[in-house]
């Protein structure tokens, strides 16, 4: 089973275990997400065109960054431009591989459910003749690690959940005394400003981290969704937002070595955990709104079948208009559990 205590990913990292895993993934998730869209995934992979093909009356939850304002000024109400789509569509996964995304409090992982969604929802891309490419980030050094250039054939796609999953040394850690609260850990706008440079064409953008990350990031991002369409894939385990009744219990930052001991049957110390945990969401959720950026949830209990359901239900409202369903707004509804993504240890 794949588990979140250590700091690399083993098992599936080898040439075998990726084949034996996309080739699962296609049949078990592919090939139903096939019979469930009909094969409609013109809105799924919506291309961003650049050359003006209309203007029509701004609607509710349209792209508000699409408003023509010189026509919106004459007219005295709000337009919207529509482009032409650009069916060469090339997406982006920025992936947060930093030490925190590696926890999970049973047997799958916030990086195993990256790894499955990230993996899936390439090889959809790239079988539509689509290209996609990746910059990964907090491997054992800090900063972007690595880039893997667009590619579209399905070894490219075997290379990115490679990458994904190559077993990496644990990061730095300061001295236990030298651990102060506040130490260095991930810092997403490492992430995107990097991407700013690299990413000179419009794209599809996907942000996947669990977003906990020194603060400052949300400006990079926001320069980043004026020129792409992003969308950020917020990475969560349960245990994250409400913490069991365990005991004792000895709680570690998994980027800096920073440890605190806790009392978990305190039902007190509980409640601030959590109020302290949906604080955060309610931040992140406004923080993603006021840049305008898409969010999805996933959790380590989340179907992945389902999950690339609400994004295509997330991107056909996007593309149509209309406010998002409550679960793209925050609830999520219950789903079966995700199996554990190959046999790693």
């Amino acid at each position: 089973m794949m588990r979140g205590q250590g700091p690399g990913v083993s098992g599936t990292a080898s040439p075998q275990g990726a084949e034996a895993l996309l080739r699962r993934l296609e049949w078990t998730v592919l090939k139903r997400l096939d019979g469930l869209l009909q094969g409609d995934y013109r809105t799924l992979l919506r291309g961003a065109g650049v050359d003006l093909a209309d203007l029509r009356e701004y609607q509710y939850g349209d792209d508000v960054r699409h408003i023509d304002w010189n026509v919106t000024a004459r007219l005295q109400q709000p337009h919207v431009r529509q482009f032409h789509e650009d069916r060469d569509l090339t997406a982006w996964f920025l992936l947060d591989l930093s030490g925190s995304v590696h926890f999970g409090s049973g047997d799958v992982s916030k990086l195993a459910v990256s790894a499955g969604f990230v993996t899936a929802l390439a090889r959809v891309v790239t079988r539509h003749g689509n290209r996609v490419g990746a910059l990964f980030y907090g491997g054992g050094e800090p900063g972007v690690e690595g880039l893997l250039r667009p590619g579209a054939s399905r070894t490219h796609v075997l290379e990115l959940l490679a990458r994904m999953q190559r077993p990496r040394p644990p990061a730095a850690k300061p001295a236990r005394a030298a651990a102060p609260s506040g130490a260095a850990g991930t810092a997403l706008y490492d992430l995107l400003r990097t991407a700013e440079g690299v990413l000179q064409r419009r794209s599809l953008v996907f942000v996947v981290s669990d977003f906990i990350s020194a603060p400052g990031w949300e400006e990079a991002l926001g320069r980043l969704a004026r020129r792409h369409d992003v969308v950020a894939v917020r990475l969560f385990d349960p245990a994250e937002m409400a913490l069991p009744d365990v005991g004792l219990v000895t709680l570690e930052d998994a980027e800096t070595g920073e440890q605190i001991f806790v009392d978990a049957t305190d039902p007190a110390f509980r409640a601030r955990y959590a109020a302290l945990a949906e604080a955060a969401e309610a931040a992140l959720a406004e923080a993603l709104g006021r840049v305008g950026v898409d969010l999805l949830e996933l959790a380590t209990d989340d179907d992945l079948l389902d999950a690339l359901l609400r994004f295509a239900d997330l991107r056909r409202r996007r593309a149509f208009g209309g406010g998002l369903p409550a679960h793209l707004a925050g609830a999520r509804p219950d789903a079966p559990a995700l199996e554990p993504l190959g046999d790693a240890a």
